[in-house]
């Protein structure tokens, strides 16, 4: 599955591709100093390759370009690659990526296709004009819209009005572009200038717009000039605007779980949730590395998997989890993603890791930095588990090893990026939280994530059933310090701003098997049965299967049967945010997003619990 070459390779195998060029130049609008030219590369007889090199015969630089033709009834457009390819009927469109749009003059770029059917393209024009680099007078492209202006700003909301563009033959709608991207398509005013209402922004955070004009043959003119907004209230944790809401997306979970980053936008989790972590980077030999170069960056996704509804493409520069959510970013703009590295199973590299800060730092950045998915991450978390005590291996770097290391990461990355940390809640004493100088590395961080779940599950075998995300203790919890008011409190007592501190809610559940008793206590005799794994649960599954009988610290558990599972509910989770709230802490994260429904209750109580 991972070869990327595969099926054109086979085609290459079946014919000998040859060459039909021919410059194709009918009439449309004026788009001079400019050509496109047809190649036929390939015909094997129900179909063949084609593609269009497009060229820069003027002394000013291209921004874009779009090239348009027809086909005849019964050819068509199979695949394709270098451009983004639409149809309407026979009509057939190419516009260029974000990449590869801009042509200094001499330049070239070419795209190609599949195609379907015996046909030839003909009636080509190339941002409007001739494909021979003519130009026709008599249907002109609309003019620029005036630069749009901005009013009524809100925490979510902004007004922009703009003067009206002009055409030969009249203006059939105005596209908003926001930071690049469209947002909306309006149509003109009767009367006065046009204005369209963006709300669906985030508080205290920078937006960019411009329009773009669009005449009754549908050709689209000039961009205007921007216009840059910033949404009134404050988008970081604890300073009295909107609290962080986090999620964690898996990188397996595109495996057997089929979940995937189009997921978050169906579910509507993307548009209630402000970052993800996308977990997780591995750390290896002290350094940042991938972690799933298949999942990451190089699976093939297919249109209805894809979040725009687009196919990858064999040759195109970024696939997998991070092309996804590129898509995801364009289309709910306010997010922000952090890269992800440790967690439970690839936190022993941070021994070594320790040893040399400033290389680390640096192998991070020149891994986030990649130049193929440089605009994807806003940040770094480190899920180091645990510094200076143990996990899945133990660690004795020392309690200013943290400190240090995010204090060089800090350095490495600089005011502009996210620095984030997921950490132990052990508010025992002589716990995990008393090994590592967290209120110092605060100092670097921009907020913790505080893993307030995983208290108690069936590791213990025999019981006793506990919660296993308790948010306070009760009579009879098994262990002094396993809870989430416990560990924030030991947290703030240490010297942690408590608007640097994030809930940690957990999207599934933990069980045991073999037991009798109801209330939390009972005896048990091994862990419960799991779809992935013995003793866990995804919430979806257990809301259904075995429903909640009673809570106990303000989460929920279940008996059915002979089995027993702790797990919070839409509820719980409810509870848990006004007390987050009331603690002025920074907002809520959860693990993970593959785990709720979906249509995302368990995150929709998040949002509106943290409203």
């Amino acid at each position: 599955m991972r070869f990327r070459h595969k099926v054109v390779a086979g085609l290459t195998t079946l014919v000998l591709p040859f060459a039909a060029m021919v410059g194709l130049a009918t009439p449309a609008s004026a788009a001079a100093n400019a050509t496109a030219t047809f190649t036929k590369t390939q015909d094997w007889g129900s179909g063949f390759g084609g593609s269009w090199t497009v060229k820069n015969t003027g002394t000013t630089t291209l921004s874009s370009w779009n090239v348009e033709w027809d086909f005849p009834t019964g050819t068509r457009v199979a695949s394709s690659w270098d451009a983004t390819i639409t149809s309407t009927g026979d009509h057939w469109t190419a516009k260029n990526l974000a990449w590869n749009g801009t042509l200094a003059p001499g330049a070239t770029v070419t795209f190609g296709f599949n195609g379907v059917g015996p046909g030839f393209p003909s009636n080509c024009t190339l941002n409007g004009g001739s494909c021979d680099g003519g130009v026709v007078p008599g249907d002109e492209p609309p003019s620029a819209p005036g630069t749009p202006t901005a009013s009524g700003i809100t925490d979510t909301a902004a007004k922009l009005t703009w003067a009206a563009a002009t055409d030969d033959k009249g203006i059939k709608n105005y596209d908003v572009l926001r930071d690049g991207v469209k947002v909306a398509t309006v149509p003109p005013a009767t009367t006065g200038p046009t204005s369209y209402t963006d709300n669906t922004l985030s508080a205290g955070t920078d937006y960019s717009y411009t329009v773009q004009a669009r005449d009754t043959k549908d050709q689209t003119g000039p961009v205007s000039a921007s216009v840059a907004v910033r949404t009134t209230g404050n988008g970081n944790p604890g300073g009295g605007g909107s609290k962080i809401k986090m999620g964690y997306f898996t990188q397996w979970g595109v495996y057997g779980r089929n979940y995937h980053v189009k997921n978050l936008d169906t579910s509507g989790t993307a548009a209630k949730i402000t970052h993800i972590n996308y977990a997780f980077g591995n750390v290896q030999n002290g350094k940042c590395t991938i972690g799933d170069a298949y999942a990451d960056y190089d699976k093939a996704y297919t249109a209805d998997q894809s979040v725009d509804g687009v196919a990858d493409t064999w040759d195109q520069p970024l696939r997998g989890n991070f092309n996804q959510l590129r898509k995801l970013k364009a289309k709910h703009p306010h997010i922000k993603i952090l890269f992800s590295f440790g967690g439970w199973t690839w936190s022993g590299g941070f021994t070594q890791a320790a040893q040399n800060p400033a290389a680390f730092a640096q192998s991070c950045y020149d891994l986030v930095e990649d130049p193929r998915w440089a605009d994807v991450f806003d940040g770094i978390d480190l899920d180091w588990e645990y510094p200076n005590a143990c996990g899945l291996t133990c660690d004795n770097s020392g309690p200013a090893a943290l400190k240090n290391l995010a204090a060089a990461t800090r350095t490495k990355f600089g005011p502009n990026y996210l620095v984030t940390a997921a950490i132990t809640a052990d508010g025992s004493t002589g716990g995990k939280i008393d090994k590592a100088d967290y209120a110092g590395a605060s100092a670097s961080f921009d907020w913790y994530n505080v893993m307030t779940y995983d208290f108690f599950g069936s590791w213990a075998t025999k019981g006793p059933t506990a919660p296993h995300s308790p948010l306070t203790p009760y009579p009879g919890i098994p262990q002094q310090g396993f809870s989430s008011s416990e560990a924030i409190a030991k947290l703030k007592a240490q010297g942690v701003p408590d608007k640097k501190l994030l809930l940690g809610i957990g999207f599934y559940g933990r069980g045991w098997t073999g037991v009798t008793q109801d209330a939390p206590g009972g005896v048990a005799t091994g862990p419960g049965q799991g779809t992935y794994e013995q003793g866990i649960e995804d919430y979806k599954v257990l809301k259904t299967t075995c429903p909640a009988t009673g809570t106990v610290g303000g989460t929920a558990y279940a008996k059915c049967g002979n089995s027993w599972w702790s797990y919070d509910t839409p509820a719980t989770i409810q509870t848990k945010m006004a007390w987050a709230k009331n603690q002025k802490l920074g907002g809520a994260f959860f693990w993970s997003a593959d785990g709720d429904t979906s249509n995302g209750e368990l995150v929709n109580a998040i949002h509106t619990g943290l409203q």
